[in-house]
């Protein structure tokens, strides 16, 4: 094993030392000249490219889509791999998008027993319709808090608990129980778990007959600041269609500030913290606030397709059996003032999977398993490339041995430890260890639990379909400045650029640990694309199961 992977840090560095012209085909962008290794100028002419703003954001449908999927396509050409969709380099993935209208007139009123007020859409809160209805309205809608709106009966917690909530408004607090106690015993204590995610908070929601949910925003809780819900809900919005994700969908939905929540509460006659105190507790039961909720809204309705972006490289001895790398290449788009570049977000991991790519392809001797680099679209709307790929794999999901997932990878230079989202699910830590001791580093859990990347990210539905996955990136020990200045750093960011127009390309990043961090992601990629190598399994205690009645 020692042997394998220094082998692999070895060839790395010797193609770093040879360099080759990517011709005209990079659709007039420049005639860049890539490495065949994963090196830093390598990773910065990407991001540079991909966060241009001849890119537009990156938007599922638009023409920042068309020159994305061309640039990739392009790439992936020049690297040397193969289409990866049956012959083809697109999976077509069908969408239906919402755009609300008149957002800053749509007004949430709350009618109390204490008192009357007007919640205003951006300042207050943010709402749509996740069922794609072009109208919608509730009217003296009964309000309910509901704790965190988690109904989970393997952990004996049912916060939507002898309350027939047809017709009704409920209101959700931001994470979990166990966030909520601190209590390690209680879900996953501050570890978050996919009762935190706003999807499921919804889906139990309209599972439950409610008619509009209002999740309560908080920083602390949520991991970042209202803007970055104010940004998500005031751009189009885009759901699979009924087709391809029958999950019921509420017809109204959105977030509330916390002070809007606070004046909901005292409007009912009712302490919002109190009771937000009480939701902690284990036996907890759906309180009846003395209010009703009425608002309308409409939206324009359009049905189209974006696209995943998928390379092939075939393996040598066992085709049949695949490893995927994957990244979403999609982000924000534009508006009327600005564009959202997505760089840290996510081009950066486009840029890590193409240089990943680039390194298997000039590979000696080739993979004996087939890899899979795969683009994903619209997982900035919930995932929706990922869900519509394990839906519809082009390697069945049996004979997937990993999905490799690379999202907003670090500009903060080296770092002495690299962190695992979600870690301790499967034995792929275990392998990233190995190649991490090669680097002289540690592997650590996530660094920053709370917003819940885990359940954020494309590779999230590959674990709920059973395929073990690796999301790991630089922690926060940086070689310069320790944790303190790693902290630093990524707070700055989450504040001030993600999900904002600032989140934009920058020549002076520190490239030096998002270049480890490939090469040792490289390094397990090829640990499991030699034939021999058993599957990875989730270890016991996980929340996943492989696909199929036997393990690998």
């Amino acid at each position: 094993m020692y042997r394998l992977l220094l082998v692999a840090v070895i060839s790395l560095f010797l193609f770093a030392c040879h360099h080759h012209s990517a011709s005209n085909r990079n659709g007039g962008y420049g005639n860049a000249v890539f490495s065949p290794g994963i090196i830093e100028a390598d990773v910065s002419q990407h991001v540079r490219v991909l966060a241009s703003d001849a890119f537009e954001g990156r938007a599922p449908g638009s023409k920042g889509e068309q020159r994305t999927t061309e640039y990739l396509i392009q790439q992936f050409q020049r690297i040397g791999l193969q289409p990866g969709n049956h012959g083809s380099w697109l999976q077509a993935v069908p969408y239906v998008q919402a755009t609300l209208q008149h957002a800053d007139q749509s007004q949430l009123a709350i009618d109390g027993g204490k008192g009357k007020s007007v919640l205003s859409f951006g300042s207050d809160m943010v709402v749509g319709s996740p069922a794609d209805e072009p109208h919608v309205e509730i009217k003296d809608s009964p309000i309910v808090f509901v704790g965190y709106g988690v109904d989970a009966p393997e952990q004996q917690w049912n916060d939507y608990a002898g309350l027939d909530f047809k017709g009704k408004t409920v209101v959700i607090l931001v994470n979990d129980p166990g966030w909520g106690s601190q209590d390690p015993m209680l879900f996953k204590g501050r570890e978050l778990t996919w009762y935190d995610h706003w999807t499921s908070k919804f889906e139990a929601a309209v599972r439950h007959g409610a008619a509009a949910a209002f999740i309560v925003h908080d920083t602390a809780a949520a991991g970042y600041p209202w803007n970055v819900v104010q940004t998500g809900w005031s751009s189009p919005r885009f759901s699979l269609p009924a087709s391809e994700d029958a999950t019921p969908r509420l017809p109204i939905a959105g977030w509330l500030t916390t002070a809007a929540a606070r004046k909901l509460f005292y409007d009912a006659g009712a302490d919002f913290d109190a009771l937000k105190k009480n939701a902690d507790v284990r036996g907890f039961k759906p309180v009846e606030l003395d209010a009703k909720a009425s608002i309308a809204i409409d939206s324009t309705i359009v049905r189209g397709q974006s696209h995943n972006v998928i390379g092939e490289l075939p393996g040598s001895l066992r085709p049949y059996e695949a490893i995927i790398y994957s990244a979403h290449w999609d982000h924000l788009g534009r508006d009327d003032k600005n564009i959202y570049h997505g760089a840290v977000d996510n081009a950066s991991g486009v840029a890590g999977m193409l240089e990943i790519a680039e390194a298997f392809a000039h590979r000696r001797p080739k993979p004996q398993r087939t890899i899979l680099f795969m683009a994903l679209t619209m997982e900035e709307s919930g995932l929706l490339g990922s869900h519509y790929y394990v839906n519809h794999p082009v390697v069945p999901l049996d004979l997937t041995l990993a999905d490799l997932d690379m999202d907003a990878l670090t500009v903060i230079g080296p770092s002495r430890d690299i962190a695992v989202i979600g870690y301790g699910q499967s034995q792929l830590d275990d392998y990233l260890a190995e190649g991490a001791r090669k680097q002289r580093r540690i592997v650590a859990p996530d660094v920053v639990p709370k917003p819940g990347f885990f359940a954020r990210s494309g590779q999230f539905n590959f674990a709920k379909a059973g395929v073990p996955v690796l999301y790991a990136r630089s922690g926060f020990d940086l070689l310069d400045g320790g944790v303190t200045a790693g902290r630093k750093a990524y707070e700055d960011y989450i504040t001030n650029r993600y999900h904002q127009p600032a989140d934009a390309f920058d020549p002076n990043w520190d490239l030096r640990g998002m270049v480890q961090d490939l090469r040792v992601l490289y390094m397990v990629g090829s640990k499991l694309a030699k034939g021999n190598a058993p599957f990875p399994q989730w270890k016991p205690g996980s929340d996943f199961r492989r696909p199929g009645a036997e393990a690998k």
